[in-house]
């Protein structure tokens, strides 16, 4: 009985050590299997960046381009008259007192309607077209300043030039007829200005010294 004690310890170590090495090989296999068996889905994956289309730019509308006109008036002293022709977004005036002095100015016409012309001498023309019926600013020459409004005219109202030579003398001639009739106009020969012959705004007839000549509407 003495002997059988410590062969019964060793048989029960012997159990106790088999059953801890059958219970290491379970949970073993039991967290390989779990490890292997996760579905990739389950892995987490970066989360797809949304890109919002940049709105695409209308085109912008053209601009209105300005109406070919005549624009005649008179300054805001009554001193003198000035005539505006629009064309193809290009402008010519005149400024014309009826006695000597005069100008013509040229230039661009903006798409806002104001214009910029200038003439001989520093001579200048600052206006700004103004519902498509008047044109309105001033004129610089001479050293002073003019304020005027010219309104839309129609033919023969408006303005007119004749040039030519009669009895050897350059002769230069501006007109502007204005919208109740009336006009204003100088003649310059060989550089002299004087007040010019009354035209014929139906025809633009014109008799200088004698000699008839014909008075052409101005376009730039």
């Amino acid at each position: 009985m003495k002997r059988s004690g410590p062969l019964v310890t060793l048989l029960a170590g012997l159990l106790l050590g088999l059953f801890m090495l059958s219970l290491n090989a379970t949970t073993g296999e039991k967290t390989s299997s779990s490890y292997q068996g996760e579905s990739p889905a389950a892995k987490s994956s970066p989360t797809p960046t949304a890109v919002t289309p940049s709105p695409s730019r209308s085109p912008s509308p053209s601009a209105t381009p300005i109406p070919d006109a005549d624009y005649a008036g008179r300054t805001s002293d009554d001193s003198a008259a000035v005539a505006v022709t629009l064309n193809d977004g290009k402008a010519i005036a005149y400024f014309c007192d009826g006695r000597a002095k005069e100008s013509w100015l040229k230039g661009d016409v903006e798409d806002d309607g104001t214009m910029r012309l200038t003439g001989r001498h520093g001579a200048k023309l600052n206006g700004t077209l103004k519902e498509g019926k008047r044109i309105s600013g001033t004129v610089d020459i001479d050293g002073g300043r003019y304020a005027f409004t010219a309104d839309k005219a129609k033919k023969p109202s408006g303005l007119y030039r004749a040039t030519a030579t009669v009895r050897g003398a350059k002769v230069d001639g501006g007109w502007i007829v204005l919208p109740d009739g009336r006009q204003v106009g100088v003649l310059t020969r060989d550089g002299e200005s004087s007040p010019a012959p009354r035209i014929d705004p139906e025809t633009g007839a014109v008799t200088v010294d004698g000699q008839q000549l014909t008075a052409r509407p101005v376009t730039p």
